[in-house]
């Protein structure tokens, strides 16, 4: 019975969750759909209902999105310099670059427009109300640059 329970509580959550994306997306001036779609790779578990609101997320943003599913994740962060202290649930591919997290399209369009000489960016975690998370959005969210040398660099930005 607990496992019935449990399991409609996540379909609920996905639910709302696949639903706020959505409504973020409604906006027209998104950089990324008024250009030609920039390919991207994300990195998760089979099983992360959070990564694939991420996934849906990005599809909506006009990315076009190869999604590899491996239960290895550690492996695939290591092989792409991911800092540690970065870490989040999914791993993303843009180009070169290297985005670790729930990391908003602002800051992705930021790093492919602006090109700086870093492997990437990351934010840590599973903040509330970034895309693909739940919940309100408390505070701003603090993306790093991930250094070239595979280390947590300084602010990237602020959104």
């Amino acid at each position: 019975m607990n496992k019935y329970i449990i399991t409609a509580m996540i379909v609920f959550v996905l639910t709302i969750v696949g639903s706020i994306a959505m409504s973020q997306t409604t906006n027209s001036t998104d950089s990324a759909t008024s250009s030609t779609a920039q390919s991207i790779v994300v990195h998760k578990s089979s099983t992360c209902g959070c990564c694939g609101v991420y996934v849906s997320y990005m599809k909506i943003k006009g990315y076009d999105v190869e999604v590899k599913d491996t239960e290895n994740l550690e492996e695939v962060k290591q092989n792409l310099g991911v800092p540690s202290e970065l870490e989040s649930c999914h791993t993303t591919e843009v180009g070169e670059y290297v985005v670790e997290g729930h990391i908003p399209e602002e800051a992705i369009q930021k790093l492919i427009t602006e090109k700086p000489d870093i492997k990437g960016i990351g934010m840590a975690g599973m903040p509330s109300g970034s895309p693909g998370m739940p919940g309100p959005k408390y505070g701003e969210f603090v993306i790093y640059e991930i250094t070239n040398d595979g280390t947590k660099g300084d602010i990237f930005m602020k959104i």
